[in-house]
């Protein structure tokens, strides 16, 4: 298995990052999609609009909203799969929007992929 990594999506691009899989739901403000660099935009496996509202970046929420999110996971099997597929061949970056780095959907989806 390749390096799997998390990383802004706003954050310059590298070429460490191998396949570069946008996981957020809604497109990032002020990102134009030219200048995303992207392989991937796997929309359906970001938290469900209810999770992401419900949790709304409250770090007090996390451990919850991670168990939730967790659970929605176990729903989305086939783009588990393949992003683990990716992973035999390429590096991969998980890219997301959220402001907050330890606490949002790459970090939980990150922990999932690696068990």
């Amino acid at each position: 298995m390749k390096n799997l990594s998390i990383k802004r999506i706003y954050d310059t691009p590298s070429k460490n990052d191998g396949k570069r899989i946008l996981i957020d739901r809604l497109w990032p403000r002020g990102i134009k999609k030219e200048d995303a660099h992207l392989d991937l935009w796997m929309k359906d496996i970001a938290p469900s609009n209810e999770l992401r509202e419900w949790f709304g970046h409250k770090p007090e929420r996390f451990k919850e909203f991670s168990q939730r999110y967790k659970t929605e996971l176990k729903t989305h099997m086939d783009d588990i799969k393949q992003i683990k597929d990716i992973l035999e061949t390429h590096n991969v970056t998980l890219l997301y929007a959220a402001k907050d780095t330890e606490h949002n959907q790459a970090v939980v989806l990150k922990e999932y992929l690696e068990k």
